[in-house]
This record gives structure tokens, sequence and C-alpha cells, in this order.
């Protein structure tokens, strides 16, 4: 079993691959969301669709991502920015916040933990999973990014 291309001990004895497909969010204007996710987010649409009188499902999808985020009315009886910690994984983290900010995406700073507290900048050796930024939906679902594979892109500028 892999994730990506890291290997990943086989444990829980399932046979079965069980993909993450869809994560529902919480919003109160779907008009609105929608507008911030396709405009300034980026992400593409894949569905926006009414299934009833008072059902409406859109889905989005981050670029290069196989998950794909739902959000609509009738669909969830979470409160609206209920959603926290939803990681995006980027292998340029500061590329990722300026793409974002050029986008009128308000973007936390880039930190990193040293020591147990929070630090301003991207890790010092650009170590996977150890820089991180973070931005909210017009709801406040709060969206952390964080860098992994950072070599990808370090190869791909080559």
């Amino acid at each position: 079993m892999k994730i990506g291309d890291r290997p990943m001990p086989y444990l829980g004895g399932c046979d079965m691959d069980y993909k993450l497909e869809l994560v529902l969010i919480p919003v109160s204007d779907v008009d609105r969301a929608k507008k911030f996710y396709l405009e300034q987010a980026g992400f593409v649409l894949i569905v926006d669709t009414p299934i009833g009188p008072e059902q409406r499902v859109v889905q989005v999808v981050p670029p290069g991502s196989e998950c794909a985020i739902g959000f609509g009315t009738g669909l969830t009886s979470a409160a609206p920015g209920a959603a926290q910690g939803l990681h995006l994984v980027v292998s340029d983290i500061l590329a990722a916040r300026a793409e974002l900010t050029g986008r009128g995406v308000a973007v936390t700073p880039v930190r990193h933990l040293e020591a147990g507290a929070w630090v301003d900048g991207p890790h010092p050796g650009r170590a996977n999973y150890e820089s991180f930024a973070d931005f909210t939906d017009p709801d406040g679902n709060i969206w952390i990014l964080q860098e992994v594979d950072r070599s990808k892109t370090e190869q791909g500028s080559d």
C-alpha cells in the first residue's frame, strides 16, 4: 500500500482500498462559497445541481487533488464554519501562499515549529510536514496548507 509514492505499512487487516472522494463543508451561502472556491482558491467545479426542492449540491476539487469538497443546501446540519483543519498538501508552501494571496485570499504567514513554539517562515530544511499556513473561506471553515515533497518542486525547476 502506498500514499502517493510513499510506501505505507499494511495495518488494519483490510484488503479493500478505501478512497476518500468527498468531504462536505457547511456554508451559509452556496453562491458566495462557490465564487470563493472557484475564483479565489482556484478550485475546479465538477458538480452544481439541484437534487430536490430545497437541496443543491456543489462539488469542487482543489488543483491536483482526487478528493472533492462538497457544499450546498440541505446537505449537513453542521454550522457554517465548523470544518476546521482541512489540509491541502503542497510541494512549495511559499509559492502556494503567493498564488492564493495573489488571487485575493487572506493567508497567514508561513510558520513552522521549533522546540514546541511557532516560528515565522518555512522550516529551515524545508522538511516534509513541517511548514504551515492557513486561510478561511467566507464562513470561517479553516484550511491548512502543509508542505510535503519539496524535492519534487526543486527537481522540476532544474
